[in-house]
């Protein structure tokens, strides 16, 4: 049996917002990038970025507020877990939440387009930026964007911010995206630069923003690994937590009807698999689907996060399931 002591082992420096994470399936539509124009993308010059700390397993994820050095470097054995897919998704990681034990990896570390999963951190800074009682003006430019939408923001209208983070987590709305980033810091532009800056903060080393909302793929990329930083990190908001775990929504709203109804994308959820704790989705054609989800059953919680998979759905389970009975079996 696996010391699960050693396993709780941090990154070095990865700053107090840093945690485990995950990458989001969305409906966003984008243009396909050119092949492999945003598969490489070097850190060391040999495409793959800089993870500074081993575990039992390999590379460990950041757990808790406050990650401690280590120094050590263990052989990297095999995963514990062992599954193969007909059509693999480019990259995915299966790994405990609370321990930061990975479990199983494909290309963790490959820099690839991630559409809506760009969600994540827009929603983390809006959580931290934005007072639960905030409201969030409807601008042109929010009504007018691509791409999947809430689709019935009134222009002009200042909307709880509440509700909107409802319509950017749950359909993956880009036009909540571009109005939340508004809201926090006056234009887009601005927003992304800050985006990027928490980014670098939270020693996410594959992750670069180009967009609040994921739509456009040029220059916006991740890996699977800082995904799973991202992932965690929203589960620490107790008010992000509480949204992306819905499986829909019915908000008050003022259109016609007085109501507005939000349903998640998370297949996950949708499917009812015991124990889902959400938390997004997302594709473009260049990014394919993504997944970064979460499940908690017997005490213990596991993330999964794909990109670019041909069923985020059948892949996204199989993995919850074969990560489950492995820690049924070692704890």
């Amino acid at each position: 049996m696996i010391r699960r002591a050693q396993l709780a082992v941090l990154l070095a420096g990865a700053g107090a917002s840093a945690a485990l994470s995950g990458c989001a399936l969305t409906g966003s539509t984008g243009r396909a990038e050119p092949a492999g124009a945003a598969e490489v993308r070097t850190v060391d010059g040999r495409g793959v970025p800089t993870i500074p700390s081993q575990g039992a397993n390999g590379p460990l994820l950041p757990v808790g507020p406050k990650p401690v050095p280590l120094a050590v470097k263990l052989e990297q054995p095999l995963d514990p877990v062992k599954v193969r897919f007909a059509k693999p998704p480019k990259a995915g990681l299966l790994f405990d939440l609370d321990t930061g034990e990975v479990l199983w990896r494909r290309n963790p570390t490959r820099v690839l387009p991630m559409a809506s999963v760009t969600k994540i951190m827009t929603a983390l800074l809006v959580d931290e930026r934005v007072p639960p009682g905030g409201r969030v003006r409807i601008t042109e430019q929010a009504v007018h964007t691509g791409g999947s939408k809430v689709g019935v923001l009134p222009l002009g209208k200042r909307i709880g911010v509440a509700t909107m983070l409802y319509g950017l987590l749950l359909p993956s709305g880009n036009d909540a995206a571009v109005a939340l980033a508004q809201r926090v810091s006056g234009t887009t532009r601005e927003f992304v630069t800050l985006m990027n800056a928490r980014a670098a903060a939270m020693h996410l080393s594959c992750t670069r923003f180009a967009s609040p909302s994921g739509l456009v793929d040029a220059g916006n990329h991740t890996c699977a690994y800082d995904l799973a930083a991202l992932g965690r990190a929203l589960l620490d908001r107790p008010r992000l937590a509480g949204i992306v775990a819905r499986r829909q929504a019915v908000l008050p709203f003022p259109i016609k009807g007085g109501k507005l109804y939000l349903y998640n994308h998370n297949p996950l959820l949708k499917q009812r698999y015991p124990g889902t704790l959400g938390v997004k989705t997302g594709y473009t054609d260049a990014a394919g689907k993504c997944l970064v989800a979460a499940v908690e059953q017997d005490g213990h919680r596991l993330g999964v996060v794909l990109l670019h998979s041909p069923d985020i759905g059948v892949q996204g389970i199989k993995l919850m399931d074969r990560g489950f009975a492995y820690e049924r079996r070692t704890r």
